[in-house]
């Protein structure tokens, strides 16, 4: 499920006033540890834009053949 940033403010703002260890309040919100913590870390960095959702980077394909190569077999 995706939250979006002003959901993960609030989850991050709950955890850090909460009187519950980090993991109870966690399992009662449903969020996993891990996904929390890449949120906080994200909030720590860079405040509350660090929480909005990313762009994909398309990356590089490993295996496509490069332009070059295409036309010669061509």
């Amino acid at each position: 499920m995706r939250y979006p940033a002003s959901e993960k403010l609030e989850i991050v703002r709950l955890v850090e006033g909460s009187h519950l260890s980090v993991k109870r309040t966690l399992e009662k919100l449903g969020v996993s540890r891990p996904t929390f913590y890449r949120w906080y870390d994200r909030f720590l960095q860079r405040g509350e834009a660090g929480l909005e959702d990313r762009k994909p980077y398309p990356g590089r394909v490993c295996n496509r053949i490069p332009d070059g190569v295409r036309q010669a077999l061509l």
